[in-house]
């Protein structure tokens, strides 16, 4: 999608991608990754998650990316958080305590920017980009991170003939493609068409969502 419609849902609170709650595949399944304590954690397209205080509250440096300067101020205004705001290349970074928002294009990132992240935690990055972005997202996680870097990630599954996204559907074959060179655990995968009336209102028969492990090196299972 191109930056002008992220700002655009944003100035109109079109934002039924953000959570009112933290997610709980974070919950059950972060402390399974054996993270250092205080590893710092990339969360890509963070928008104004909950997700990033939680991290933080669990004694880990949060980096989150995030396009919309609008998304980035109200994490700060509704958490009663006055960061500080500097420079990082072509980001504005906005810092309080152990969370680091980075405002701007996730594809200016450069190794260098994430050299100290340990981790990856992807809720609603990979499946907010059309396929030809999460291309060159994907090919972009291989180029920046770090060796040894582990990872959540969270995705949806159905028939994308029947609804556009986003959110987009990400099949599992696309995950473990794009992961080439990583080990790709599934940890869960339930249907929920159940519990999503936008998708049954379109016919959609089968939504499945599914949450992974990630660790850098090793062939996929």
């Amino acid at each position: 999608m191109q930056a002008a419609f992220w700002h655009q849902r944003w100035a109109d609170n079109q934002i039924g991608f953000h959570q009112a709650q933290v997610n709980p595949y974070l919950q059950t399944h972060w402390a399974g990754l054996a993270l250092p304590p205080g590893a710092k954690v990339l969360v890509p397209l963070c928008g104004k998650s909950l997700d990033l205080v939680w991290l933080a509250g669990q004694g880990y440096q949060v980096m989150g990316v995030e396009l919309s300067q609008h998304a980035i101020a109200c994490f700060f205004a509704e958490h009663g958080l006055t960061p500080e705001v500097s420079r990082q290349g072509a980001f504005e970074v906005w810092r309080s305590d152990e969370v680091a928002l980075w405002c701007g294009d996730i594809f200016s990132l450069r190794p260098e920017d994430v050299s100290e992240c340990a981790a990856l935690y992807d809720r609603a990055a990979l499946i907010a980009l059309p396929p030809d972005m999460r291309g060159r997202y994907l090919a972009l996680l291989g180029d920046v991170l770090p060796e040894a870097c582990k990872g959540l990630l969270v995705t949806l599954d159905y028939d994308q003939s029947l609804i556009g996204g986003p959110p987009f559907s990400v099949a599992d074959e696309e995950v473990r493609q794009g992961f080439a060179g990583w080990q790709v655990e599934t940890l869960a995968a339930p249907e929920i068409i159940g519990d999503s009336p936008k998708f049954q209102k379109a016919g959609v028969h089968s939504l499945v969502e599914r949450a992974y492990r990630l660790q850098r090196g090793g062939a996929a299972r």
